[in-house]
């Protein structure tokens, strides 16, 4: 074979769904061979892993809220994107709300990607939004290489994303059932949120009943429905109700094209452990108790549940309301971005799934939904997106030394293994370099 430009050569590696000892040829960026672990394979740079460092493909983040531009003090590309790349991630997709303006028309788009050109230390694509009154923009925004397009069924937290009513969710799937796009949703239902308990307080149990699980529920039968009768194809963002998992399994089983998500913190927290006033904690939806945990984990493993994805959400500390811990007026999301592959994996490991299932559904599978062909395996035509990940290795989480830009996470504090040592974008390190060498991404390609 010829020379390659890069030769990893891993005595342990995750690669076709199993740990194997092995050699990765890399040039222009590519993968081009992987080979038996012996000298054979040539390069004209050669790294050499150690023993008790596993190579995984770059795992891929489909849930970020970057914030850039509008609200670039929660959160910015370049923060963000170091943080995906200290936690392994070398592909994260933005999500449309939460900065000014919102990803709901080409001109914003266009916004966005002017804020982030130049500034990304891993790869970043985008989703559109699917809001009241841009119907007639949806085409434009998948053309323009959007991968999807998001939509809330119930306030979103900022003005200017407003949700779609129940009936305007089938109409707005069937747009985009036409030209074979994809709907996320936020699966909350509002009429249920507006009937249940007030959030106001320091009482994490009154937080948890003021977003009760038969509001997610309800969205999800509605969610279901609407694509058995378009055609459509959705998929459920951050579940944390285990009841909607027989839904979403018997939907899959009948050929609706729904698939679903959920996140480190609701594989990792449960409800009892939560303490009042920990607002750092708090999410939308919420972190449920410990036997819903455990349900999500078996679903996860039976492949109802897709992937893991972090739903990084970071504010200020002024908006966590940190001073009063109140849940009922501070800013519902979970900084993470960094800390989800050593969180997954401490908690797997503990009910004994191998490094493989994790790579799956933090890599493999979300790379999969949302279509990114390149991204997620280590195999030959694929990016050279890698990161070497110690699993053995603990640490205690400490938020003063995490690159996303506000010191907050509920993971502070906490205890896990497994260290992210190096992390390779198309056969480049990126821990260590000054300089972004992140691509913009569109669907079908960069």
């Amino acid at each position: 074979m010829s020379r390659c430009q890069l030769v990893i050569r891993a005595p342990r590696a995750i690669t076709s769904g199993r740990e194997v000892a092995c050699s990765i040829g890399v040039t222009d960026g590519r993968i081009v061979a992987v080979e038996a672990y012996d000298p054979s394979l040539i390069g004209e740079r050669t790294v050499q892993l150690d023993e008790d460092a596993v190579l995984l493909p770059g795992l891929v983040d489909t849930h970020v809220h970057v914030n850039e531009p509008g609200r670039t003090e929660w959160e910015g590309f370049a923060s963000a994107t170091r943080a995906a790349a200290a936690g392994g991630i070398t592909t994260i997709i933005d999500m449309p709300l939460n900065s000014i303006p919102p990803t709901v028309d080409v001109p914003a788009l266009e916004i966005k990607r002017k804020a982030a050109d130049g500034q990304t230390f891993v790869d970043v694509g985008f989703w559109g939004g699917a809001i009241p009154g841009n119907r007639e923009a949806l085409r434009a925004l998948h053309d323009a290489g959007v991968f999807g397009f998001k939509c809330f069924l119930l306030p979103s937290g900022v003005p200017e994303f407003p949700h779609l009513w129940a009936a305007e969710l089938e109409e707005y799937l069937a747009v985009l059932a036409a030209f074979g796009a994809l709907l996320i949703v936020h699966a909350e239902d509002e009429l249920a949120i507006e009937r249940a308990p007030s959030a106001q307080g320091q009482s994490y149990r009154r937080y948890l009943a003021s977003r009760p699980r038969g509001a997610e529920n309800v969205a999800i039968a509605q969610i279901i429905e609407a694509a058995r009768r378009t055609g459509g194809r959705v998929h459920i963002l951050h579940l944390s109700s285990s009841d909607a998992i027989p839904m979403i399994r018997s939907a899959q089983q009948d050929g609706v094209r729904i698939t679903a998500e959920t996140c480190p913190h609701f594989l990792v927290f449960s409800a009892e452990e939560v303490p009042d006033g920990a607002t750092a904690y708090k999410c939308c939806p919420p972190i449920r108790e410990a036997e819903n945990r455990e349900l999500l984990w078996a679903a996860l493993a039976e492949g109802v549940i897709d992937g893991v994805v972090s739903d990084h959400s970071p504010c200020t500390p002024e908006l966590k309301r940190l001073d009063i811990g109140d849940f009922g007026i501070a800013w519902g999301g979970i900084a993470g971005l960094e800390i989800g592959l050593a969180a997954v994996w401490t908690e797997a490991r503990r009910r004994g799934f191998p490094l493989s299932d994790v790579v799956r559904w933090m890599a493999e599978r979300p790379a999969r939904f949302a279509g990114l062909q390149r991204k997620g395996q280590i195999a030959p035509g694929y990016d050279a997106d890698f990161c070497a990940f110690a699993p053995d290795e603990a640490f205690v989480v400490d938020p003063a030394k995490l690159h996303h830009k506000n010191p907050i996470t509920p993971y502070a504090g906490r205890p896990l293994t497994g260290v992210v040592r190096t992390t390779w974008l198309r056969g480049n390190e990126v821990l260590d370099e000054d300089v972004p060498h992140g691509q913009l991404l569109t669907r079908g390609g960069a």
